[in-house]
Parts: structure tokens; sequence; C-alpha cells
């Protein structure tokens, strides 16, 4: 089985068992607790109640409140509405009617009224109304002196209901905020890396395309005067392929490691296939890895562009590096396009096309700048300054360079 076959079969797995984890439990699992009422329906029933009408429709107002208000408070828009309040408050009422009326197993409706209060307040509200829900349960209880419970054991029964309620609810939305949260960065890892792997293969593909074209065209016009010299340009097209397809093999397992002496080597070859003089001038001491990276598609980027569009006859190269910042210019004589004016957006110094601004802001995560714009006497001049250290990320991400569009 390939790779990708058991990443995907693995993903599933680890999805599977996503969708396995226990979630936070529903309103369901408070209706069970309206079985704490059966007290006072088993003194309806056997004619123990006064005024049993009263006390029955008291007993199914409380019990359709207790309903309505524990779905309510499972939805965060309707938990939060004002009706949830006006809900409760009937509730409260309803408890302090039936317990102060009647006493004994209708003072089990204060834990109940506790349950519902656990499902709609929070913060501050939430500790004032069990606070005085458990000293109101304890007073009533003293008064009516017919408590199937003492007293201090109904307020802390009341009280405890409603606290652990809300926090097993609290917690619960915070497990379900922190999974959607971890699955929405995983999804932005994904993006990201493939969108750093699309720009890396096009300016692997464009770079090498160009060398190529480049190279044959010479092949094809030295053939027939020259042979030999023909020849030579054919086995560099064979040698930029091999690389080419060494390279696209490493960006797909994302190792691959930009190196700027390669570059400029390959730029030479390239510029002097293209019939553009080349010069290199470097100064300083050595660079990072990952600061090289990134002045190494620099390099490539402003080559392809100076074979693509530009008709100059020399290119030059110049690194001066110190020990705290290096600069990189690439300078050409040649004739800069003309850019479409853009009256929607002003022009930004340092930013241009697509392939400038992505370039520009990926030097600008290292701590560095890129400049590109027409000479000061002709031609187009790309400036790049980096620290002399580049940061891990921002080299390592540095494949994902768009292709620079003077």
């Amino acid at each position: 089985m390939s790779r990708n076959g058991r990443a995907a079969r693995k993903e599933r797995r680890r999805l599977r068992k996503e969708g396995r984890r226990p979630g936070p439990p529903g309103p369901y699992a408070l209706l069970p607790w309206l079985l704490m009422g059966l007290g006072s329906f088993s003194n309806l029933f056997q004619g123990e109640t006064p005024n049993p009408w009263i006390g029955g429709i008291g007993l199914l107002a409380f019990n359709s409140l207790y309903i309505s208000v524990v779905f309510r408070g499972f939805v965060k828009e309707k938990r939060e509405s004002p009706l949830s309040y006006v809900l409760l408050g009937v509730m409260a009422v309803i408890t302090f009617g039936l317990a102060i009326g009647y006493g004994g197993s209708w003072l089990l409706f204060f834990p109940l009224l506790s349950l519902a209060c656990g499902t709609i307040l929070r913060h501050r509200w939430l500790v004032a109304g069990l606070l005085g829900l458990a000293v109101a349960a304890c007073l009533i209880a003293v008064w009516r002196d017919d408590s199937t419970s003492a007293p201090w054991t109904l307020g802390y029964g009341t009280f405890i209901s409603g606290a652990v309620t809300a926090a097993i609810l609290t917690l619960s939305e915070t497990v379900m905020e922190l999974r959607s949260t971890r699955q929405e960065l995983a999804r932005t890892a994904v993006e990201k890396e493939r969108l750093r792997f699309s720009r890396d293969l096009h300016d692997l593909l464009g770079h090498t395309l160009s060398v190529i074209v480049v190279k044959s065209e010479a092949a094809r016009r030295l053939a027939p005067r020259d042979m030999d010299a023909a020849l030579s340009q054919v086995a560099d097209i064979e040698s930029v392929g091999r690389q080419a397809l060494t390279e696209i093999r490493e960006a797909v397992t994302g190792y691959r490691e930009g190196s700027l002496a390669t570059e400029l080597d390959r730029a030479r070859s390239a510029l002097t296939a293209a019939g553009i003089e080349p010069s290199v001038r470097r100064s300083g001491p050595p660079l990072a890895p990952q600061t090289e990276a990134l002045l190494g598609w620099v390099v490539r980027e402003a080559v392809t562009n100076v074979v693509r569009h530009s008709t100059a006859t020399t290119c030059a190269f110049v690194v001066e590096g110190t020990s705290g910042r290096v600069r990189l210019t690439v300078t050409d004589d040649g004739r800069t396009p003309a850019a479409p004016p853009t009256p929607a957006a002003p022009p930004t110094p340092g930013v241009g096309g697509t392939g400038l601004k992505g370039l520009t802001e990926r030097l600008a995560v290292a701590g560095g700048s890129l400049e590109a714009g027409p000479g000061p006497t002709g031609g187009f001049v790309v400036t790049a300054e980096l620290p002399a250290d580049a940061p891990e990320e921002a080299g390592g991400d540095a494949g994902a360079a768009p292709t620079l569009s003077p």
C-alpha cells in the first residue's frame, strides 16, 4: 500500500474515533430528576393535599416549565434570551408558592429549580441565585417544620445541584469549543501546506521550463554552424531536467533546502544561454541556511523574470553581508515593461504583482524587506535585505515564495 493510502486510512480511523467520543450531556439527561416530584404527586393521588386542584395545576405548570427551561439552556441563543429568564422567574414563583403552601415533599422543588438555574444562569448571577435559593429553602423548611429531610441538607442539596449542573455544562461547552478550534487549526495547517506546495511547484517548474526554453532556443540557433556548442546546450537541458526532477521529489516530501551559491551558479548558466552577461560579487561572513534559502529564491525568481520579460544584455548580482544584516541586489539593463494603471489601489513601494507581494510578505516575516522597481539609470533593480540569521520558520517555508512579476 502506498504512503498516501496509509495516511488516508489513518485519517479515516482518527475521524471515526473522534466521532465516537462522548459529547456534552443533552437536556434529556436532566429530565429523570423530575422523579423527585413523585412524593408530591403521591400526596395528590392519595388525597393528602388540601386544595388538590391548585396543587395539581402547580405541579403540571412546574414540570412543563422545567422541561422548557432545560431544553432552552442547551442552546446558547435561547439560553441568553429574556424569555428564558422570564420562564425561570415563573418557576421560582410557583416553587415558593407550593413550598410555603404545602411544605413536606413539595420542598424538593427547590433542588429542581436549582438544576434549572444551573442550565440558564452563569457567573455572578448563578452564584447569587443558588445562594438565595439555598437560604430560602432552609428558612422555609425551618418555618414549616415538616420537611422530609433536615433543613441544612435541603439547603445544601439545593445549592450543590445547581452548581454541579452549571459546572458540567460549562466544562462540556469548553471542551466542544476546544475540539472545534483544533479542527479549525488542522484545516488551516492543511490549507497552508497546500498553498506552499502549489507555490513551490509553480516556482520550480516556472524557472526550470524557462531555462529549458532558453537553452533549447540556443541549441537551435547553434546547430547549423556549431554542432558541438549545440550538443553542449542539449547536455545542459538534460542536466536541468534531471535536477528539476530531484527538486520536485524533494518539494513533495517537504525537505528541499535552497542554497544561494547553487542558485547563483544556475543563474549564470541560464543568463549565459539567453545571451545575457552575468556578474556576481559576494562579500561578508557565511550566512545561515534559512537566510540562504530565502535569498536563493530571490535570485531564482529575479533571473526568471529577467529571462522572460526583459531585453537585458547584462545582469549583476551583489551580495553584501555584515554580522547583522545581508543585502542582495539584482540589477539588469533591460527594458522595464510598463504596468497598467490601477486606480482602485494606489501603488505601494516594494509591492508589485501578486508574486512580488507574496515574496515581500515572506521576507517581512523573517525580519527583512524586498524592494523592486526601475533603476535610476534604466533597467530593473530587485533589492532584498534580511537578518544574517533569519528565523527558522521563515526559512523553512521559503520554498513557498511566489514568482516575481516586475
